[in-house]
Parts: structure tokens; sequence; C-alpha cells
């Protein structure tokens, strides 16, 4: 993968999920526009003010599902250089959208439901028609919101759970205009704005709920301590991994993001540390389906010094290093075939594999020896030096292989 290419642009687009979740909110807007012609028409003909208002209610219904497939028709999309991790989080500003819109609703009614409280004499007598359409608005938002809730929760969409929970809202207010409305027949005319402020409230809290939520995940707040125990477990259930000393996590929509810092052994190469990581990684993806993706940091296992932050730890760079050991050897020794450095804490242990003619003179050794114990003790950077000869080519070498 070049670098500009995005992390995740190769991430698989669910056609199954992005057709159920365009089916269900066509269903709603099918519904919502019947109900508004219906509400707002027979509200009219009938003098029922509270009817009309939920057929506003209803038309709000239809704002949101048109918001929903916006919505969905883009979050389908695959990550690209500008969006490197994919279009998921419009869900979240769509459910943020819904919150604010059903809070704006609850608000309404509660101050229509004051108003009219303070003026019932100003209520007109409705007719029987009204509550009739407010039963039959009352069963179809009902029916509505349990099929909606089910796909959503099966999907795992928190914008969908956010707009079924809208059709339950406008169910609730068809069933205080119903009771309104019933009352008013019978002549108790305080029982519809009574009503009205009651299931108002529960509006505004549900508004403000989503609100809460999808704002939580905007800021990226992590998953629930269960949650990130059961990614931890499997990370630290990793073959090769000997610790983990932070996972991090956050939401996009429906999907998971994780950081985690993994130990393994500090003396082992690079390579194998990244196939570590590369494990681990698609343990987590492999069980733990939410996950969009996990960023996997491999650590030495000693590489952080108790009390003191890994921001304080100053070593040279490689090269200083190098020069430093070159002098604390203190003698005109060939090139060494390679060095490894491990950075254990914040100090240093050396392994010089040393040339074939250095290997074969026990005297030149005694002497390096001899000084590393002398100097090492008191040395600013280095704990441990070990010499190591090699008696034989590796395979591969152009050498043992007979070519140039």
């Amino acid at each position: 993968m070049s670098p500009e290419e995005p992390l995740l642009s190769h991430e698989k687009v669910d056609p199954a999920r992005y057709r159920e979740s365009q089916q269900v909110t066509w269903v709603s807007v099918v519904v919502n526009i019947g109900l508004t012609l219906v509400q707002i028409g027979i509200g009219w003909i009938a003098n029922a003010q509270s009817l009309i208002a939920d057929g506003f209610h209803s038309l709000s219904d239809l704002v949101a599902d048109v918001m929903v497939l916006i919505a969905s028709y883009h979050s389908r999309d695959p990550a690209d250089e500008s969006h490197p991790y994919g279009h998921h989080r419009i869900e979240t500003a769509a459910s943020l959208a819904l919150g604010v819109l059903l809070a704006g609703t609850g608000a309404a009614i509660l101050w229509s439901a004051g108003v009219r409280l303070q003026h019932l004499e100003d209520v007109p007598q409705v007719a029987p028609i009204a509550l009739w359409t407010a039963l039959l608005a009352l069963v179809a938002k009902e029916g509505l919101f349990r099929y909606m809730l089910a796909v959503a929760e099966k999907l795992r969409s928190p914008m969908l759970v956010a707009n079924a929970w809208h059709a339950r809202s406008d169910a609730a207010s068809s069933l205080v205009v119903a009771v309104g409305l019933g009352g008013s027949l019978l002549g108790y005319r305080f029982l519809d704005p009574v009503a009205a402020i009651i299931v108002g409230f529960m509006i505004l809290r549900m508004g403000l709920k989503f609100t809460y939520e999808a704002t939580q995940e905007l800021v990226d707040t992590a998953l629930s301590d269960e949650e990130v125990g059961r990614i931890r477990k499997t990370l630290r259930e990793t073959s090769g991994v000997l610790g983990l000393h932070e996972l991090r996590t956050r939401r996009m929509a429906h999907r998971v993001l994780a950081d985690a810092h993994i130990q393994v052994d500090a003396r082992i190469s690079v390579s194998e540390g990244h196939r570590i990581a590369e494990m681990a990684r698609q343990r987590v993806l492999a069980m733990h389906p939410e996950v969009l993706d996990v960023l996997v940091h491999v650590d030495a296992e000693d590489d952080i010094v108790p009390g003191q932050p890994a921001g304080d730890i100053e070593l040279p760079d490689r090269e200083q290093l190098l020069a430093h050991l070159r002098g604390l050897l203190g003698l005109d020794l060939p090139q060494f075939e390679k060095t490894l450095l491990h950075y254990l804490g914040n100090r240093v242990e050396a392994e010089i594999f040393l040339p074939q003619q250095l290997c074969f003179d026990p005297a030149q050794i005694v002497l390096v020896e001899k000084r590393l114990a002398e100097l090492l003790p008191d040395d600013p950077y280095f704990t441990a030096v070990s010499l190591n000869c090699r008696i034989a080519p590796k395979w591969g070498d152009p050498l043992v292989n007979g070519t140039n």
C-alpha cells in the first residue's frame, strides 16, 4: 500500500446493509406522507388543532427521513484521501441533527400545551372523526416504530435507532391527541393539554438523550469498560504479546476504532515484532466484528521507567551511541559486522558482531572485555555489551551461494 493510499480504502461496503437501511427509511417516508396529509386535512375539517399539530409532527418525521436517506447514501462511500477512516461519522452527525429535531419538537409541544391550558375557553368542539383519525395515526406510528427499531438494531445503526424513536415520539403525540380529543368529546377539555405536557417532556428528554450520545461520539468518548475489557483480553492472548499497557477506543457510528500499545520481547527482530502486531490486529478484527480497524504499536517489554513519563527519557540517536561505544572500547578495532541496540527503559544494551579477523585474536578480545568490565558500571548510556563471533557465514550469503 502506498503512503498516500487511505488506511481503509479497501474496506468493503455491505450492500445488504445499505439496501435494508434505504428500504426501512422509504417505508417511513410513505407512511409519514400519508399521515401528514390525512392528519392536517381531517384536523382542518374537524376543527381539531391538536390533530393539525400532530400532522406537522408527522411532517417533521418526513424531514428526518430525508436526512437519514442523505446520510445513509454518503456514509456508504469507502475511505478516500480526504476521509481516510471512511464516512461513517455522517451517520453520527445525522443522529445529532435528529436529536435536536426531537428536542425542538418536544419543546414545541410543551409550549403549545401550556398555551392551550391557559385558554381552555378558546378550545373549539371537535368532530368525532378527529378521534378516529388520531387512533389510526397511533396504530400506524407504533407499527412503524417497531418495524424500524427491529431493522436498526439488526444493522446496529445509531442513526436508524434515533429515527425509529422519532417515530415512537410521533406515536406518543398521537396518543396525546387521542386522549385529548376523547376528553374533549366527553367534556373534559383539560385532559388534552395535560397529556400533551407529559408526552412533551418525554419527547424532549429523548431528543436530549440522542443529542448527548451523538456528541459523546463526536468528541471520541471511549467504549464501556466491559467492551474495552473484551478487546484487551483478545490482544493479551495473542501469541508473542507479553503485555498491554495502553488501549484507546472510540466509536464511529456503528463501528469502533482502537489504538493499542502491546509489549513484546525486547530482543526479537523488527520483522517478528511487526508479525506479532499484525496477528494481534487480525485477531481483534476477526473476534470483534464491530471493530473497523486497530492501530497496534509495538513496545519493548522494559521500555517504561516506573514513575517517569516516556517523554522524559532522552537518549542520543544511533550514530551518537555507536560513536560513544567506539570510545568506550578505546581500541583501534576493525569495523564491526553489525551492532544491535536494545533500548530498555532509559538505558541501552548492545550486541556487537565482531569481524572474523578479531574473532581469531583471543588476546585482543580479552583486552576489550577487560575494558568493558572497568567502564560499563559508570557509563551513562550502556548497561551491557555482548561480543559475538559468527563462526560460519549465514545461508543466503553470496559467497555461500557462489555468486558475486
